[in-house]
């Protein structure tokens, strides 16, 4: 199984997450797995399963800075993978981004499974690329979109359909954590995890509601984890309430876990962008109450509100007022932990990677050798 991520393997993000974890649902179930990804070849730590494609640069990409790996010496590095993999499958992701998925696509021949993952319907440059990346597409077997809203995006851009398979989660990796030192503490915590400066994550609003909050509540703190300049993103609280945020800075996995379990709310105040909604499945498994933005993404892993609070996009006003009622009405927190708890059970890489498999069976000719992917031109392998 050959798997290719087009965003660099160093800079935390959704889509290389849901790779990496994907690779290692498929390895426990017996599937032998590479992964193609761009990296710094020097890094440290890096799964056995990923092949380094050298360093990407940021190109602004979907309302955020993605950073992707193009050109001839990428090219040259995705033909040699392929050539000398020999998968059963390819598995792309993003394949409509300018990076490695894109170019898997225009060199290899064999069957091809694409996951889509982006859910951004006003896409200017998904419209307009569309007819230079058709001859890409073509090649695709099977689609899959990790949510409704990533799968109209590929619908109304660039055409086709997809089934439905949403992100998955491990979910043993959170459920079991333990709170960080000294938290939630007396007087409550509200907590955020995502990109402090990328300003679609809404970490603004929630600044704004958190400004609010605080004063009639002195012990309220509220807990940032994310790559970011905190001090930057708490200078719009009044002087005497930036002491009681508290950043973490970019966490590790287990750390990351921690922090979920280390709130009394956690907030997603996304603005939209997200097709899906992968910090709430994680906030689920640790068994943190959810207060989240009402976009079509998060409403849906929420169960239409069942197993989480939702408040109106970009709403300060309304996210202090759902906040406020979470941190003074515990059984209504563990209400929502519980329903949580049954509801990311569907979330499961356990499930979600078996019904992955499923895609790649029906892309497979019937009695297919090992190794019907080869790199165009040059037969098999």
């Amino acid at each position: 199984m050959g798997i290719v991520c087009p965003y660099t393997w160093d800079v935390p993000g959704g889509v290389q997450q849901h790779v990496g974890d994907l690779a290692e649902a498929l390895l426990s179930l017996g599937h032998q797995v590479s992964v193609l990804a761009p990296c710094d070849t020097g890094a440290e730590g890096l799964p056995d399963f990923l092949v380094p494609a050298g360093r990407a640069v940021p190109v602004p990409y979907n309302g955020s800075v993605a950073r992707l790996s193009f050109g001839v010496r990428a090219a040259a590095r995705v033909r040699r993978w392929v050539r000398d993999g020999a998968f059963d499958v390819l598995h792309v992701h993003e394949p409509a981004a300018p990076s490695l998925s894109l170019l898997a696509c225009w060199v290899a021949e064999g069957p091809i499974v694409a996951t889509f993952h982006t859910s951004n319907p006003r896409s200017r440059a998904m419209a307009a690329s569309a007819a230079a990346l058709r001859t890409a597409l073509e090649k695709i077997s099977g689609r899959i979109a990790v949510s409704e809203a990533a799968r109209r995006t590929l619908v109304e851009h660039l055409g086709g359909d997809a089934v439905l398979i949403p992100n998955g989660v491990a979910v043993h990796r959170y459920a079991g954590a333990e709170p960080l030192p000294g938290w939630p503490g007396e007087g409550g915590a509200i907590g955020f995890l995502g990109r402090l400066d990328e300003p679609r994550k809404g970490l603004a609003v929630l600044m704004d509601a958190f400004a609010r909050l605080a004063p009639d509540r002195p012990g309220l703190r509220l807990l940032l984890a994310g790559p970011g300049d905190a001090e930057a993103a708490a200078v719009r609280l009044p002087a005497e309430l930036r002491p009681r945020v508290v950043s973490l800075g970019r966490v590790s996995e287990q750390d990351k876990a921690r922090a979920y379990r280390s709130v009394d709310v956690f907030c997603a105040p996304n603005l939209g962008g997200e097709s899906f909604g992968i910090v709430l499945t994680e906030a689920m498994s640790a068994g943190a109450p959810v207060l989240a933005s009402d976009i079509p993404a998060f409403r849906s892993v929420l169960a239409e509100g069942a197993a989480g609070e939702l408040f109106p996009v970009g709403r300060a006003d309304a996210l202090a007022e759902r906040a406020a009622a979470l941190l003074d009405d515990p059984g209504r927190r563990s209400g929502l932990s519980a329903a949580a708890g049954r509801a990311v059970r569907a979330y499961d890489w356990s499930t979600v990677a078996e019904d992955v498999a499923r895609v790649y069976e029906t892309v497979l000719p019937p009695g297919a050798a090992a190794g019907p992917v080869t790199v165009g031109g040059e037969g098999a392998h």
